[in-house]
């Protein structure tokens, strides 16, 4: 685990819509916190253990704080639970710096965002980037309801966004036919949940979109971070050789020969076990790379991925 954790205080909290709260964050000597890009997330080392990644919603120019949203989620193993039922104004927690596996194209002629629920949390971010730079962008905002919507009310006042409320409409929106309608060369956004993200993936594949982009809160249903075959890791700046055996991560082979590697989530979603890869093929299973980023087999994700081959050499 990095050792370079920020201690931050809990300046605010404040409820955004059904099982939505906006946590804002400050220094604990009210310093300036590093900088940030739209799309960028923090881990957030809770009191109860558990470390979670959440995207900064507020504007880059707002050095002083930090803003989150969190969901209650009904399927919460213990993090945004914890954030809604014990976390509260004046509570002292530290974060990691800011990582941004999420960032805007800025050669982009057009950008193309859709948010389902929570994941308006950095396309908010992203949109209002895009807008203080005068691009062209467009904002698709999906909930199951208003009431479930966070910011949905300052977000639709604006020109060029557009609500899809489920319980409104009697049906989950058509992305094919929203997809469809948008210029190739676009680039195109989305957060929100699995189903949402695998059925954008999919409809931009079918479509032949080259630009697209997808940040995942969330691990991708029946990930294994271990496999049925042993290989072995060489280590190039550490000139070590590990062995990882079947039914073993690679990040807990690195962890157990001694090595200190940066990592949080063991989901492959946060990005901050992000390897480099010299030779070998990867075995990828994360959520964080692009397809063509998977192809270039040039960065792996440590914590859930592994080896198609016997053999990989980490720049480690």
């Amino acid at each position: 685990m990095s050792n370079s954790l920020i201690s931050v205080r809990v300046q605010a909290m404040r409820f955004e819509a059904k099982g939505i709260v906006s946590v804002e964050l400050v220094a604990l000597d009210d310093a300036d916190l590093p900088p940030f890009e739209a799309g960028s997330h923090v881990d957030l080392h809770l009191g109860n253990g558990i470390v979670r990644s959440y995207s900064l919603l507020n504007a880059p120019t707002e050095r002083h704080r930090y803003v989150v949203g969190v969901l209650n989620d009904r399927n919460s193993r213990g993090g945004s639970r914890y954030v809604h039922e014990q976390l509260r104004v004046g509570s002292s927690i530290t974060i990691s710096a800011p990582r941004n596996n999420f960032a805007l194209d800025a050669s982009a002629r057009h950008s193309v965002l859709i948010a389902g629920g929570i994941g308006i949390t950095p396309i908010s971010c992203m949109l209002n980037q895009l807008r203080s730079q005068d691009k062209s962008a467009e904002l698709l905002y999906c909930a199951r309801s208003r009431s479930e919507a966070a910011f949905s009310t300052l977000l639709l006042q604006q020109a060029g966004v557009t609500g899809h409320f489920d319980d409104e409409q009697g049906a989950p929106p058509d992305l094919r036919a929203y997809l469809a309608s948008k210029p190739k060369d676009a680039h195109f956004y989305c957060c929100g949940p699995t189903p949402m993200l695998n059925a954008f993936e999919a409809i931009c594949d079918e479509l032949g979109l080259p630009n697209v982009h997808i940040e995942r809160f969330a691990a991708a249903e029946n990930v294994e971070a271990v496999q049925s075959d042993a290989y072995v890791a060489e280590l190039a700046r550490s000139k070590k050789t590990i062995s990882v055996p079947a039914g073993k991560s690679l990040l807990d082979a690195l962890l157990d020969a001694g090595l200190e590697i940066e990592h949080s989530c063991r989901e492959g979603v946060c990005g901050s076990c992000e390897t480099r890869v010299l030779e070998g093929e990867p075995e990828h299973r994360d959520g964080v790379l692009s397809k063509s980023e998977r192809a270039s087999n040039k960065m792996m994700m440590v914590c859930v991925s592994g080896c198609k081959g016997r053999r990989l050499v980490l720049d480690l």
